[in-house]
């Protein structure tokens, strides 16, 4: 099969032929037939994820369809029409039966602890605790979102940020995760304000439900500005991009028992960032993380998709072949366009 492959980090990807997968025992393959290309594959590739081994295949969020099912596999069949999480959990832990998945110890990421999906075929394990069957009408492209940005977004709004109508919800960082719980807040009946350094990124967040926006180039109190646009503070802040400049400029915009959730991965030498420890007290503010959805709450996720009140379609900004791939990885170092990229292997660069 064709697959993109790195063989050290930094080093230029490239698309060559390597063995196909198969499945082990309680697993699949996949024939992938879209996979979106995500910042934390950029950070793998950089070799900030310890988990990583090259040579090595990265991608994690996909949509594509069961080729073959290993011994022990009993909820899923060839032809099935699937996603899943980033983050799988074993199924069988504390954790996992607990409906906590997303912090199993033994989990199976593709994309880092194992290849991922910028191939044609890709191998999964723990198939039946993981998989998720897409909805009809739901398309492969749209459906590549759920496994990280619109899943990870849609935990850390709903979820762990609790967000409730009325709520000034402020997002820091309007790339895919950033967007995506743009528009998920603003669904929830939110008054969202977005910040980014990007103005074709701010532009797109208004598209997606932002009612105000801060240029963070122009404006050197971001956190000044975010009490200031929302009357106060916000009720609740998302660092959607991973940076300790933003963490700190999220938590200082808050009002008074406001929450912030961080999802954006700092790289390694902010990883320790300096947190408004004073005012997280005196002000009784909440910190949480969020790491990823388990497929346990999937079905709310799709039954809002089915029933229209989230259109992951309006979150795609270019779909790409396998060919073009390795560039937009190595790009997304810069300030990528608004959107996400979606690549399907079998797309032939135009």
């Amino acid at each position: 099969m064709r697959a993109l492959v790195y063989d050290a980090f930094r080093s230029p990807p490239e698309l060559r032929c390597v063995p196909d997968p198969e499945p082990g025992p309680g697993g699949v393959v996949l024939r992938v037939e879209a996979t979106g290309l995500c910042r934390s594959d950029w950070h793998g590739w950089m070799g900030h994820d310890p988990d990583i081994i090259v040579p090595h295949v990265p991608g994690h969020e996909i949509a594509g369809v069961v080729e073959e099912t290993g011994s022990g596999v009993v909820r899923f069949r060839p032809g099935d029409r699937v996603t899943l999480p980033f983050v799988c959990g074993c199924g069988a832990c504390g954790e996992c039966l607990s409906g906590n998945a997303q912090v199993c110890d033994r989990q199976f990421q593709p994309g880092f602890t194992h290849w991922g999906s910028f191939a044609e075929r890709v191998a999964v394990a723990y198939a039946d605790a993981n998989l998720v069957r897409l909805p009809d009408g739901l398309g492969f492209a749209a459906a590549a979102s759920l496994g990280c940005r619109l899943a990870t977004a849609y935990r850390a709004v709903v979820d762990r940020g609790r967000v409730r109508p009325g709520d000034w919800v402020a997002v820091h960082g309007c790339g895919g995760v950033g967007a995506s719980a743009v528009l998920i807040a603003a669904a929830a009946g939110a008054r969202v304000l977005a910040v980014d350094i990007d103005p074709e990124k701010l532009a797109f967040a208004r598209e997606l439900g932002a009612e105000a926006t801060v240029d963070a180039r122009s404006e050197p109190d971001v956190a000044g500005c975010v009490r200031e646009a929302t009357g106060g503070g916000a009720h609740v802040s998302l660092d959607a991009l991973g940076s300790a400049a933003v963490c700190r400029a999220a938590v200082s915009g808050l009002r008074k028992r406001g929450r912030h959730v961080q999802v954006g991965l700092l790289p390694p030498d902010e990883r320790d960032a300096a947190v408004p420890m004073s005012s997280v007290i005196a002000r009784e503010l909440e910190i949480v993380g969020s790491h990823g959805m388990p497929a346990a709450r999937y079905p709310e996720l799709l039954d809002r998709i089915v029933h229209g009140e989230l259109d992951p379609g309006r979150l795609i900004g270019r779909t790409i072949g396998l060919g073009e791939a390795g560039a937009a990885l190595v790009a997304m170092g810069g300030v990528a366009g608004p959107g996400i990229t979606v690549i399907e292997p079998g797309r032939t660069a135009e």
